[in-house]
Parts: structure tokens; sequence; C-alpha cells
């Protein structure tokens, strides 16, 4: 009888726990992890990703997120080089120095 008892009990727990990680699946992302996760796909090249983080938050909210990493990215360069921020912006795009 007990046994049953806790068959049925751990049943009702994993459904439980299931429909908790559908509902934490599920959460609106913010703009800043829609940013991370999209930064991160375009340089893997992984356009499916791309694509599921694009559909996150609204275009306007992905490119103020995108433009606060990459502000974040070159400052953290920046004092880990020793050199200016713009110094380290040319030189990851490429441009010869000013």
């Amino acid at each position: 009888m007990w046994g049953r008892v806790r068959e049925i009990g751990s049943r009702m727990t994993g459904v439980r726990r299931a429909e908790e990680r559908a509902g934490r699946e599920e959460r609106p992302r913010n703009l800043f992890e829609a940013a991370a996760a999209y930064v991160s796909a375009c340089a893997e090249d992984d356009q499916d990703r791309i694509d599921e983080a694009a559909g996150w938050v609204s275009p306007e909210a992905l490119s103020f997120g995108v433009n606060e990493l990459a502000c974040r990215a070159v400052t953290a360069l920046a004092r880990e080089r020793g050199e200016s921020p713009g110094t380290v912006a040319r030189a990851l795009l490429g441009l010869p120095a000013a």
C-alpha cells in the first residue's frame, strides 16, 4: 500500500517539476539576455540562435542591448590592455589608428 502511495506522490512531484520547468522556459527574456544570446550566436554564425534571440525583444530593445554590450566589452578590453576605448574599438574593427 505505501509503495503505491509513494509512486503516486512521485508522479505528482514529477508533473509539478515539469510544469515549473516549462514555466521557467517561457518567462520573458530581458534585453540584456537577448543581446548576449544574439551577439554570441552571431560570433558562432548560428542563424537559428540569432533568429531565436532576435524574437525575444523588440528590435529597438535588441539594438540598445547590443550597443550596451559593445560599450562594456570595449571598456573591459581597454582596461585590460591599458589602451583607450577608441584605440581598442578601432583595432577590433581593423581600422587604422586615428
